[in-house]
């Protein structure tokens, strides 16, 4: 039997510790499944394991990327798992840890499969967007799709977009087109959920915040500016910072934008999770309690 062991969970809630404690409890590697992570020119802003963690334990799926390149949720499944075909023929544990909703459920039960929109459609949305500002994406994602509208980063307006081309290009909303198919796996999934009180999350959250910052944050994102409209840099903590740059906002301004807007992703996350009825919740702390629970139930 073949063991995929998933970590979920909200940001900052100590995924990456707890993943490279069961790497050397299991003795496997680690694919991560963190959207951001992906990109190589994106290191402080997405908290991507530190150089001690990652010689802890081997990864995949980090830095593998530019922000240049188009990478969807359904490459990355098609990647994942021929990796993951790779990584169970040496092994019959293998972990897979990250923030990304959409990206988990890709890899277990597979990427839906949405209809050919005419280009025009997005065009005009495009022409819309460019002419109204984001309020025009959400004001119309709102109205077309309340469910995936309830569910998406609302700031991301590549996302709202890519919804907003799904309904007006077929008239129907773009969640009715989601988690149509559940695809076989070869592997057993073991999913971990990780979650504390909200304001101890909140707390860890400003933390990181403020140590990203000091490690250099703002400059990372300052030679990242000239590339704003990419879609990789539709996220939290660059948006904020590209504002600084522009003189929207002061600089302590978006710091405490970053900390607000993390703590709202936070939030969407342990929503998205809290639908898996796969996810087994435990304390983030309680490591040891994890490894006993998996071994219980995959050995």
């Amino acid at each position: 039997m073949k063991y995929l062991i998933i970590i979920i969970g909200p940001t900052a809630i100590g995924k990456t510790a707890l993943s490279i404690q069961l790497a050397h409890a299991f003795d496997c590697e680690i694919i991560s499944c963190d959207s951001r992570q992906f990109f190589k020119e994106m290191t402080i802003g997405t908290a991507v394991p530190d150089a001690e963690e990652l010689a802890a334990a081997q990864h995949h799926f980090i830095h593998n990327k530019s922000i240049f390149e188009e990478y969807t949720v359904g490459d990355f499944e098609k990647e994942a798992l021929a990796k993951l075909d790779e990584l169970f023929q040496r092994r019959d544990f293998v972990i897979m840890v990250g923030g990304s909703g959409l990206y988990v459920d890709a890899v277990l039960k597979g990427f839906d499969e949405f209809p050919e929109i005419d280009a025009s459609v997005r065009e005009k949305i495009t022409s819309e967007y460019e002419a109204k500002g984001i309020g025009y994406l959400q004001s119309q994602v709102e109205k077309l799709d309340p469910v995936y509208f309830s569910q998406v980063d609302t700031q991301n307006p590549q996302r709202l977009m890519r919804a907003l081309e799904v309904c007006l290009g077929t008239g129907k909303p773009y969640s009715s087109f989601r988690k149509q198919k559940t695809n076989k796996r070869g592997f057993t999934p073991v999913v971990i959920g990780l979650d504390a009180p909200r304001d101890i999350i909140y707390d860890r959250i400003n933390k990181r915040v403020d140590v990203m910052v000091s490690e250099g944050l703002v400059e990372e994102a300052r030679n990242l500016h000239p590339h704003k409209n990419l879609n990789a840099l539709q996220t939290v903590g660059y948006r904020e910072l590209f504002d600084y740059f522009e003189g929207k906002i002061s600089l302590d301004f978006a710091i405490e934008e970053i900390k607000k807007n993390t703590r709202r992703f936070a939030k969407r996350q342990l929503t998205w999770f809290r639908r898996n009825e796969l996810a087994t919740w435990f304390d983030a702390g309680k490591h040891e309690e994890i490894v006993n629970f998996i071994k219980k139930k995959a050995i």
